[in-house]
């Protein structure tokens, strides 16, 4: 925490050149790598830190305070080694893992301890986010498998050390698909394709893959894991979003509060009421997304539990978006200029409740449950 805390500044101080450009941030990734942040979630007999989630949701928050698209990208590399940092062994086993999985996640995360960098592979242009529609496809070969197909929205894409990939089995009747641990290099090709309202620093470009990879690199070592993981346990792939759109609600309040200080606009009751209302709905996102937390550490996978995971990313997402907007105005016109932060923040911001799960998607979860039926199973269309 207080590494992020202390880096914060430095982002921010390159955050605005990086978003005008479109540029990967280097440098704040150098930064991560030497405080030893990006061993975060690996645990400490492997070189990590061993966080907690409620330890990664403080973190993240605090990263994007200074810069929202690095806070991103980490919280990409951080769904990784989290979750296979997370996932307890008995359960693992349970589920079918064959005993050489575990040296293999081991070494994944000693590797993210010693400064490699994950991201992650998984929407797709035309079907997003829904995994059950994923199109990549693995089939089984002598040495391991083949992967082939392409991704979209993969922030990182061409910096990071490995991919974290879902394909399906195309042979299979019903959706198995599963997660795979892709090396950056030959058969992984990156197409520049990212050019956005806004995180635009985060480097989200199209991913191509035809490549062929070991069995190591199957991720529980076992097929069709992605559906079962998204459902049982949808913490790293819905709630941690969350705690960077309320880091950059937070920096958006104290961005606005410094212009309207600067400018004189605080003798204006309007401009006040405007300011107060966004620091307090920052602050009851926070409250949401840190009791989220705590409950994924205490109970991870629980019914309950998975409610406040739905919750925390609706409310963030929403939260950024009104707040940042409502800030704009309360600001004045001169704060819409290229190169404001509280311009950048408010594209940064808008974004939150456009990433999956979207807002709608959260609030129709919540809203399934609360009628009492199944909300991954109890839908037209499929949830994943």
């Amino acid at each position: 925490m207080r590494a992020a805390r202390d880096l914060a500044p430095r982002l921010a101080e390159r955050a605005g050149a990086h978003d005008a450009a479109g540029t990967f941030p280097a440098e704040d990734f150098a930064d991560l790598r030497s405080s030893g942040l990006l061993g975060l979630m690996a645990p400490a007999r492997l070189g990590g830190s061993g966080a907690s989630f409620a330890d990664y949701a403080a973190v993240a928050a605090e990263l994007a305070r200074g810069a929202g698209a690095t806070a991103l990208i980490f919280n990409m590399h951080a769904s990784v080694t989290g979750a296979l940092a997370q996932t307890p062994d008995e359960l693992a086993r349970e589920w079918g893992a064959p005993e050489d999985f575990f040296a293999a996640r081991d070494e994944a995360l000693a590797a993210a301890a010693r400064g490699a960098l994950y991201g992650v592979a998984m929407s797709e242009r035309g079907t997003g986010s829904r995994l059950s529609r994923t199109s990549t496809a693995y089939r089984r070969t002598d040495g391991g498998y083949r992967i082939t197909g392409s991704k979209a929205f993969v922030s990182g894409a061409g910096h990071v050390d490995a991919y974290l990939v879902t394909a399906r089995d195309p042979d299979a009747e019903e959706p198995r698909v599963s997660y795979f641990l892709v090396p950056a290099g030959d058969g992984v090709r990156v197409e520049q394709t990212w050019d956005s309202l806004g995180m635009r620093a985060t480097g989200s470009q199209d991913v191509h893959l035809d490549v062929e990879v070991g069995p190591e690199t199957l991720l529980g070592g076992m097929e069709g894991l992605t559906l079962l993981l998204a459902q049982m346990m949808p913490q790293w792939l819905v709630a941690s979003y969350a705690a960077v759109y309320t880091g950059v609600a937070r920096s958006a309040v104290e961005a606005a509060a410094d212009q309207i200080r600067e400018r004189g606009l605080g003798r204006l009751p309007a401009v006040r009421a405007r300011l107060g209302r966004a620091e307090a709905a920052v602050t009851a996102a926070e409250l949401v997304v840190a009791e989220a937390a705590a409950r994924i550490d205490e109970a991870p996978g629980d019914p309950d539990t998975n409610r406040w995971v739905w919750r925390a990313k609706l409310v963030a997402g929403d939260t950024a978006s009104q707040v940042a907007s409502s800030l704009l105005e309360a600001a004045g016109a001169s704060a819409t200029r290229r190169g404001n932060p509280l311009e950048r923040l408010y594209r940064d911001a808008r974004c939150g409740a456009l990433q999956p799960a979207t807002s709608d998607v959260c609030a129709d979860w919540l809203g399934v449950a609360e009628i009492g039926d199944d909300p991954d199973e109890d839908t037209e269309v499929a949830r994943w």
